[in-house]
């Protein structure tokens, strides 16, 4: 009981509450997710709330499990939790150790410098610079009728485990194949299921649970339609709903919550969905620049990022909880560029391959922004195959906040 065990740091240690107990944390980037059990004896009085620490860096709330942030990827933090009522604090939980898991960033197929289909997928440490690592190839159902890998034009999305990449094509043929990825391992692609049609350019976005996946070119014709599958199951996707015009070459970004897509191909459509529900896209406003050859999209919980392809190396930012048209963030240091589908992003960095400059073809570079600042972006490093038009998926984008 309280007044025997229990708390030591309030005005009245012996009406405080017993500690939590059952602490665990997990998380990616520079946040820890703190998970805890209640303390059954509560003191003389109810629990007001609870205080998470690792290390010294805290957070507090009213429930399990509470969110650490400003932390170092990598780093191991000694973590405690503690119960509060109107009397004061109980005393520590056990402590715990945790780190939390590099943000990581997968670039998956596009077209290589032959302008042909590859089946290459790299890896990054998103928050540290430098040249991306091989990771596995990029398979699909189709491959056991053609050897040719059908993976440029596909869309990309994630939870903080798993990548999904959807959809692409090989010489005009088009696929509805998903496939998965673990983000924290390396390896080939797994099959997930089927899209509802086959689709090309499209876009993928997600929050922790739910992915969004648009399907862009389809049948012939750039389409509006919207698609979702559960990123921890297994199975086709289901419809969502479509969005406010067709499109292809998209870009998407997320908060945990809303889902913002640019629509691509000569447009400088904004349209947002709310991601747990079905319908239809919303308009949200517009680019600053007409989008001419694909858009990718970064983003926090709180600004999406786009960089905009064949449009003068322009970067824009919006804030995803309101609407409106988007703000100048500055250029890409590049040439012009088409293809930059497949960036990817943590809650502080996003990274975009270059794609195909004009003039100059397809390269390998990639470039990166502080998604909260503005500017120009600088050099991050090298794919290890140059390509244009690839997927992109973290597991430590915006949505997952």
């Amino acid at each position: 009981m309280a007044n025997k065990n229990g708390g030591f740091i309030g005005t009245d240690g012996l009406d405080a509450p017993d500690a939590p107990t059952g602490v665990s944390a997990s998380g990616v980037g520079t946040s820890l997710s703190v998970s805890f059990t209640a303390p059954t004896d509560t003191g003389t009085s109810a629990i007001t709330g609870f205080r998470a620490q690792a290390s010294g860096v805290g957070a507090s709330g009213t429930s399990s499990p509470l969110t650490i942030t400003g932390l170092t990827e990598g780093t191991s933090y000694n973590v405690s939790v503690w119960a509060i009522n109107t009397y004061g604090y109980s005393a520590p939980s056990e402590a715990i150790s945790a780190s939390p898991a590099a943000a990581r960033g997968i670039f998956a197929g596009g077209n290589d410098t032959s302008y042909d289909p590859t089946d290459v997928m790299d890896y990054i440490q998103i928050d540290t610079d430098g040249n991306a690592t091989d990771f596995g190839d990029l398979q699909n159902s189709e491959q056991a009728q053609d050897s040719r890998p059908r993976s440029t034009g596909t869309a990309g999305t994630s939870s903080s485990t798993r990548g999904i990449i959807s959809g692409g094509k090989q010489a005009g043929n088009h696929t509805d194949n998903i496939r998965y990825i673990t983000i924290a391992s390396t390896g080939n692609s797994t099959d997930f299921g089927d899209l509802n049609a086959a689709g090309f350019g499209g876009c993928g976005l997600a929050d922790s649970t739910r992915g969004i996946l648009t399907l862009g070119y389809s049948g012939g014709f750039e389409t509006n339609t919207i698609n979702y599958v559960t990123i921890a199951s297994v199975g086709n996707s289901t419809d969502f709903g479509n969005l406010t015009t067709t499109g292809k070459d998209m870009g998407g970004c997320a908060s945990p919550t809303r889902g913002v897509v640019s629509h691509g191909d000569n447009s400088n459509v904004l349209s947002y969905i709310t991601i747990q529900t079905t319908g239809n896209s919303t308009d949200f406003g517009d680019l600053t620049e007409i989008n001419a050859a694909g858009a990718g999209g970064v983003s926090s919980e709180t600004r999406g990022v786009f960089f905009l392809g064949k449009s003068g190396k322009v970067i824009n930012y919006i804030t995803i909880a309101s609407t409106g048209n988007a703000t100048d963030f500055g250029d890409l240091q590049s040439a012009t560029s088409s293809g930059l589908t497949g960036s990817v992003g943590s809650a502080t960095r996003g990274v975009t391959p270059v794609g195909n400059l004009n003039p100059g073809g397809v390269v390998n570079v990639l470039e990166k922004v502080t998604i909260a600042t503005t500017g120009n972006s600088s050099d991050y490093g090298d794919l290890s195959v140059a390509r244009y038009n690839n997927s992109g998926c973290s597991n430590a984008h915006g949505g997952l906040s």
